[in-house]
């Protein structure tokens, strides 16, 4: 296996471990050849989140722009609050 996947038998073997390996990129759980989940990491999970909270604040405001409802720069957190955020 490559070192971004493990069976599910290493996992339950030693999961201390398997946490340990996911921590900047998501692993790869195998069970009788194939896929089964993935395991990531609190921080690695966090920041995608965190990356999809963006894009979707970005389509906000986008959105606001495109209605009129935007129609100068403003300060972020004060917009944020206009559009619920």
């Amino acid at each position: 296996m490559s070192d971004n996947t493990i069976s599910i038998s290493q996992l339950k073997m030693n999961p201390a471990a398997a946490i340990a390996q996911a921590v900047d990129y998501p692993l790869e759980v195998i069970s009788r050849g194939r896929s089964q989940a993935y395991l990531v990491s609190k921080k690695l999970f966090e920041s995608i989140v965190e990356y999809l909270e963006d894009i979707e604040d970005n389509k906000s405001i986008a959105a606001a722009k495109k209605s009129g409802e935007l129609k100068q720069a403003t300060d972020y957190e004060e917009f944020a609050k206009t559009l619920g955020l």
